[in-house]
């Protein structure tokens, strides 16, 4: 059998494919797989970013495999330190996911699309979490994180009936950030993954550290908790030799070397 997730590392990007026909569906052993494929990037001194994508034009990911429920997979298994899919609890990582939906996002396959920070999507792609209509929870971050992206009103009878969000709709309620063609998804989350890989490694582990930790903050609770140190990304930036690079190469004329110290 295949192994069911690939990388290809270039130019510091990881390009991650879940690859498990005919549905992109996740049991135990492909979330442990996708968990190392994330655990490798964040390990990785040389990658800056990743992009997640499916196998195929027609799912992303299907979600819980329901025949390895079938044959015994309990729905609270162990699915590994990064829970569900590898990434719906991996709280530490420092680097930027990019989601390159390329279809169906059910389920788990819309959590985890959830779980990352940017999300594109082809043209065709659908969003939907059908855990109710099966007799269970979308506990895998659908209902926590789904409210905070969308709004409440449009979150909450997504998670209580399982009806679909178009690519459209997605794109003009903000969870996406582009919608492209299906041809041109992946040289779009190339590109975006290219523009990050440009700025400052430093200062993206401390944006990201900092939206993390504030989403539930006020904007006052905010700035209290960035001046009371409590983001250690941010007192690295602010420390680091990079934090004077920018401007030094501005006045220079020339492109910045990043350290990443």
């Amino acid at each position: 059998m295949a192994h069911p997730v690939t990388t290809v590392r270039r130019d510091g990007i990881h390009e991650i494919t879940l690859d498990c026909p005919k549905a992109n569906a996740i049991d135990v052993a492909t979330s442990r797989a996708l968990y190392d494929a994330f655990a490798a990037f964040e390990a990785d001194p040389q990658a800056r970013v990743a992009i997640l994508t499916g196998a195929g034009d027609r799912f992303f990911s299907a979600g819980w495999d329901l025949k390895a429920a079938e044959q015994g997979e309990a729905v609270d298994a162990d699915h590994g330190p990064g829970g569900f899919a590898g990434l719906t609890e991996f709280h530490q990582r420092r680097k930027p996911v990019i989601a390159a939906v390329n279809g169906l996002a059910v389920g788990g396959g819309f959590e985890l699309a959830l779980a990352c920070d940017i999300i594109l999507a082809s043209d065709h792609a659908q969003f939907f979490l059908p855990e109710p209509t099966l007799g269970i929870v979308a506990d895998s971050g659908g209902v926590l994180r789904l409210p905070r992206v969308l709004p409440r009103a449009l979150a909450t009878r997504m998670l209580l009936t399982g009806e679909r969000l178009s690519a459209a709709q997605a794109l003009q309620h903000g969870l996406l950030s582009e919608v492209t063609t299906p041809d041109a998804l992946l040289p779009a989350a190339r590109a975006l993954a290219r523009t990050i890989c440009a700025a400052a490694p430093l200062a993206v582990a401390a944006t990201r550290a900092i939206l993390a930790g504030t989403a539930h903050l006020s904007v006052e609770e905010g700035y209290r908790a960035m001046r009371a140190g409590a983001f250690p990304a941010y007192q690295a930036m602010l420390a680091s030799r990079d934090s004077l690079e920018g401007a030094r190469a501005f006045a220079e004329g020339r492109a910045p070397v990043w350290e990443g110290h």
